[in-house]
């Protein structure tokens, strides 16, 4: 009896001895404390910039720990001091904020796996139609082409630039193109709508006092400050509460459309996950 009890003994210790072996060893350094939750190393490696300084990477670090230290110090004071009803609450609100996060990236995964994601110009074009009172523009749009000439260059070949700037066909687009290097700065692409206040930014002799002669349709323009001669030619103006064209409003359209078919696609999606789950017998409503 005797001889039976010291194997039980033993046993009971290898049993445990084992649990003890096989417990897995967590090697995670750790950086703070707060009572039972620890911050690792691991989880501020992310915040350093290879391009920050050292002392910048210690202050941002620092400020982490501290910001994550008293997170933990407030929610851990939370769960000691609020009511039972409070935390219930609390706990259902994070469970549901959880459950959330999980169906929108599966449903987002199935969704984007098969989404059509282009759409037609006739597609577009039904929708600008029956939408145009939501395309008015809250800022002028022009369709220009410019040259910055630097103020050393030589009379006789800023003439000729201007010149060709002017007429402006196949081979004179050629040719600015290809002595492009030769300009401070230049857009020839005069196909495209573009934001007066792009423009403004971007060229500084324009101002307040010959915006009124900018913005007048098939103007050619030149301009001079100190930084040089401005050549400047405006094919077309769309000023503010015009309709937007439908070649500036098509990318937003184009995304409009395809949300559209996102939310229908996701609509489809949980119809059937719920039919599926109750063909399947995985889903059943108690009477």
């Amino acid at each position: 009896m005797k001889f039976k009890s010291y194997i039980l003994i033993f046993f009971t210790i290898l049993l445990l001895s084992s649990c003890d072996f096989f417990k897995e060893t967590d090697n995670r350094i750790p950086v703070a404390r707060v009572q039972d939750a620890y911050l690792y190393k691991e989880d501020i490696e992310d915040l350093i910039s290879s391009n920050a300084s050292k002392q910048d990477s210690i202050v941002l670090i620092s400020n982490y720990i501290n910001g994550w230290a008293t997170q933990q110090l407030l929610v851990q004071g939370a769960k000691l001091n609020l009511n039972e009803t409070k935390l219930n609450q609390y706990n259902k609100l994070v469970e549901q904020y959880k459950n959330d996060l999980y169906s929108k990236a599966y449903l987002e995964a199935l969704v984007n796996r098969d989404l059509d994601t282009v759409v037609s110009q006739e597609e577009a074009e039904t929708y600008y139609v029956d939408n145009k009172e939501a395309f008015k523009l809250n800022e002028v749009l022009i369709k220009f082409r410019y040259i910055n000439l630097d103020e050393k260059m030589q009379e006789a070949d800023a003439i000729e630039i201007a010149k060709k700037f002017r007429r402006f066909d196949t081979k004179d687009k050629r040719d600015l193109d290809s002595i492009s290097i030769q300009f401070k700065s230049y857009s020839l692409n005069d196909s495209i709508w573009i934001r007066w206040n792009q423009i403004v930014g971007k060229i500084p002799v324009i101002n307040t006092d010959n915006k009124d002669e900018l913005l007048k349709k098939s103007n050619f323009i030149q301009l001079k400050d100190s930084l040089g001669l401005y050549l400047m030619q405006i094919n077309d103006v769309l000023l503010q509460n015009s309709t937007a064209p439908l070649e500036y409003v098509k990318p937003t359209i184009d995304q409009i459309v395809i949300n559209k078919r996102k939310l229908e696609k996701i609509r489809e999606l949980e119809k059937d996950i719920t039919k599926d789950a109750i063909t399947n017998k995985k889903f059943e409503i108690y009477k």
